[in-house]
């Protein structure tokens, strides 16, 4: 498991519009090309710059193929990024503020400590 890299797919796709709606309309397609395009690559570098040894294992690669934030968060990956991009990805679908009233409630089964997020 790398929350390194759970944490780096939310990053650069929260960053991109268009990643953000592929993301939304095929979310499965989305994370497989993702992880095969982006995974390896260094932040802050040019494209030529990659390692070789990231890849998501069974679990969070379901999880994120099935936009499952609450599991994403019980993975460790960061609070923010999963609500600032679900928060664009579903936000149009509900009433002001009740995108963040469901995450908040789907949630709330989680007591602390909460999940460790460093990476």
């Amino acid at each position: 498991m790398s929350k390194y890299l759970l944490n780096k797919f939310l990053f650069t796709v929260d960053r991109d519009p268009d990643l953000v709606e592929r993301y939304r309309a095929e979310p499965r397609a989305t994370v497989e090309w993702w992880e095969s395009t982006y995974a390896n690559r260094i932040l802050g570098c040019h494209a030529g710059e990659s390692s070789t040894w990231l890849s998501f294992d069974d679990t969070e690669r379901e999880a994120l193929a099935t936009h499952d934030y609450p599991r994403l968060f019980e993975l460790g990956a960061h609070p923010f990024l999963t609500l600032t991009l679900f928060i664009a990805m579903f936000e149009r679908d509900h009433p002001p503020l009740g995108f963040q009233t469901e995450y908040a409630r789907r949630l709330a089964h989680v007591r602390l400590p909460y999940p460790d997020i460093a990476t």
